[in-house]
């Protein structure tokens, strides 16, 4: 089997007089009288454009003969073969399951619906909505209350240090 529609053609030769080089040594540029070897060190003759260069050169293409199209799997009746457009339809689901790639870990799912009616999914976004600010709710007081006693900790932690300094300077003293 052949991929390609198109192939290089075999009888296809780069023409003899094809230039390669796209630029060449200006032929006509000579020394200036003023250059000193020394200290602007060994003369080159500048670059320039290649009259003669065409670009680069690429084989003819050409249909490729043994070329047949793409490739299909040959389709054959199966006589057992009945539409069914139920066929995703479940009367129970049981469990329903995630595959998730996640950087940050505690991500929790809750209350999953799986429904076609519109009217059930309303009721039970109400019902979502209303548990959510509750949770949210109960969320802040707890966040709170864990700031408020984080301070309390951080500002007993000062007074112990305040204690440690005048130790030194009484000491010191001594």
């Amino acid at each position: 089997w052949v991929d390609d529609s198109m192939m290089d053609d075999p009888e296809d030769k780069k023409p003899d007089d094809w230039v390669e080089e796209k630029r060449m040594v200006d032929a006509e540029a000579k020394k200036p009288d003023d250059w000193d070897d020394e200290e602007d060190g060994e003369w080159e003759a500048p670059m320039k454009d290649n009259p003669a260069y065409k670009g680069e050169w690429y084989v003819k293409r050409i249909s490729n003969p043994a070329y047949k199209g793409l490739w299909e799997a040959k389709k054959i009746a199966n006589p057992e073969y009945e539409d069914d457009d139920a066929v995703y339809k479940y009367a129970d689901f049981g469990f329903i399951g995630f595959d998730l790639w996640q950087v940050k870990g505690g991500t929790i799912f809750d209350n999953i619906i799986i429904t076609d009616d519109k009217s059930e999914a309303d009721t039970f976004a109400k019902k979502w909505k209303a548990l959510s600010e509750v949770e949210k709710a109960k969320k802040k007081e707890e966040d709170d209350a864990k700031k408020a006693e984080e301070k309390k900790d951080d500002d007993k932690e000062d007074d112990d240090d305040d204690d440690d300094e005048e130790d030194k300077t009484e000491s010191e003293e001594m």
